[in-house]
């Protein structure tokens, strides 16, 4: 079992410039495929840079890069990805009459994957 965050999904500057080379570009590709952690939880969970991680939430499971957030970017316990495929993957369906599903705020576990562990590919479902 993992250890218990909050996910903020959103938009980066290097996100929209890595569009320019189109979604499939490696500089795009990083940026929505890596997890800034807060240097305390990088530390209390023992992670390295570039170390990858199962993230859960009710609605699915991706595995991402982690990277320590600059200090002061993070207050520990919230974690940040770029939006993207696997940020959508753990979001639920719900859209709560609006037309758009809660994209922020979503409660998730993560957990450290060891080498053997991995899955074949970093987009699977729960």
């Amino acid at each position: 079992m993992g250890a218990s965050f909050v996910l903020i999904p959103g938009r980066t500057s290097r996100q929209g410039s890595g569009i320019s080379e189109g979604k499939f570009g490696e500089s795009y590709q990083s940026e929505i495929q890596t997890l800034l952690v807060s240097p305390h939880d990088m530390q209390q969970l023992g992670l390295t840079e570039g170390e990858r991680v199962r993230m859960t939430s009710p609605h699915g499971r991706v595995e991402v890069a982690v990277a320590a957030a600059k200090p002061d970017e993070l207050p520990p316990g919230l974690l940040f990805i770029a939006y993207g495929d696997l940020s959508s993957r753990l979001m639920g369906p719900d859209t709560h009459g609006s037309g758009m599903p809660t994209s922020k705020g979503l409660d998730v576990e993560l957990e450290r994957i060891s080498v053997g562990e991995r899955s074949s590919g970093s987009r699977n479902r729960k």
